[in-house]
């Protein structure tokens, strides 16, 4: 069985809080109160209470940490060293429309390195974990990413760009470039669950422009810790401050870099 450490036990325990009340929203989720922060962009009353949940488990745990959090802003640490970055709910479209395909992601920023992350599906009960230089998990099991080379044998996941998010025309390119050499594209919107997927080898690769930080930083750690490889689309390292990423296992990491920078650079 694999031991958590304890700070990974305080952030299991955080989001199990969480993702207790989530799942009853879920359950009754015409009856959620719901606004708009933007074109398709979603806020609901589940993910409000998810994210005071999480600040006060994660407080009272550890009172000195920061917060970066989707709905509540940036909250100083007072160590000026330690920052939880949290999703409260990623998936809220789906969870909206009764997917039952979302999750709440925690990681943990020491200085400028992530050390720790969790992401919890708590329709699934599977809870991917991994802190710096231990491995990743889900649940007891030991996660690696695939061994598959062939693009021809990978199943790759992306995010397709909607209602008010630019990029529509390149997205179609790549994806016109891959679906001719893959054997398939998915789309499932949670990006956390995407990274954590690629770590637990269910998919081959993934990539994605316009995320935010909350949306990545768990499921960095977690591909890394699972002997993926990841960063910008373009190779650089600033996939929290620039909003893209690619993940994938080595086989087929530079085969999808070259595909992108080619639909990049061709004509619509």
């Amino acid at each position: 069985m694999a031991r958590k450490s304890a700070l990974i036990n305080v952030m299991e325990a955080a989001a199990r809080k969480a993702a207790r009340k989530l799942v009853r929203d879920f359950n009754e989720v015409e009856n959620l109160q719901v606004s708009r922060k933007g074109p398709a962009d979603f806020v609901s009353n589940a993910d409000i209470a998810a994210e005071k949940t999480l600040h006060e488990e994660l407080s009272r745990a550890r009172p000195d940490f920061g917060f970066k959090l989707e709905e509540g802003g940036v909250i100083p640490a007072k160590d000026e060293k330690h920052y939880w970055i949290i999703d409260p709910l990623d998936g809220t479209t789906n969870f909206l429309h009764g997917l039952p395909h979302f999750a709440i992601s925690i990681a943990l920023m020491e200085g400028p390195n992530i050390v720790a992350g969790v992401i919890l599906d708590p329709i699934k009960d599977e809870l991917f974990w991994a802190s710096k230089g231990d491995g990743a998990f889900v649940n007891d099991h030991r996660l690696r990413v695939s061994g598959r080379s062939r693009m021809a044998d990978c199943v790759l996941a992306t995010g397709i760009p909607f209602l008010g998010k630019s990029g529509h025309e390149t997205f179609l390119r790549e994806a016109n470039e891959f679906m001719g050499i893959s054997a398939g594209l998915r789309r499932f919107g949670a990006a956390s669950l995407d990274l954590a997927y690629v770590a637990a080898g269910r998919f081959d690769g993934y990539w994605e422009r316009g995320l935010s930080e909350w949306d990545m930083a768990a499921g960095i750690i977690i591909v890394r810790e699972a002997g993926g490889l990841i960063s910008q689309i373009d190779g650089g390292e600033k996939m929290l401050e620039k909003g893209d990423i690619l993940a994938s296992n080595s086989g087929v990491n530079q085969t999808m870099m070259d595909i992108l920078r080619k639909a990049r650079r061709k004509k619509s």
